[in-house]
């Protein structure tokens, strides 16, 4: 019951921090670079996937995390943080409104930023432990 509890405030905290970094993120750089792009889904897969190397990492070498403070923070906060349902729905859109070349870009962005987002968390740790 614990972990179900975990998962669920991790949750919780994690889909409220999506929504206002996605809505800055949109905000910013639609200000930046123009509109059109799903510029907050892509900012929040990439930036959880830092977050996941990050503490993946130093959970393995530094900190005795417990069964319950993994789920929160992996099922729970990072689960409600990102969100592979919104880049699906978002390609998918982009490819409806015959914006193949967007599409495409959104979705090598998504795929090759998150990998090196999360390979970057994880070096960033290993370098200070």
């Amino acid at each position: 019951m614990k972990v179900a509890l975990a998962i669920a405030l991790g949750g919780a905290l994690g889909s409220v921090g999506r929504y206002y970094v996605m809505g800055a993120a949109e905000r910013w750089l639609t200000s930046l670079i123009g509109t059109g792009f799903p510029y907050g889904t892509l900012t929040v897969n990439v930036v959880g996937s830092f977050i996941l190397g990050a503490l993946v990492q130093g959970l393995a070498v530094a900190f005795d995390a417990g069964e319950v403070v993994q789920r929160f923070l992996f099922v729970g906060l990072l689960g409600g943080f990102t969100t592979f349902s919104a880049f699906s729905a978002d390609s998918i859109a982009l490819l409806e409104r015959g914006e193949v070349g967007r599409a495409l870009l959104y979705i090598v962005l998504s795929v090759v930023l998150s990998v090196g987002g999360f390979y970057c968390g994880l070096r960033l740790v290993r370098a200070i432990v």
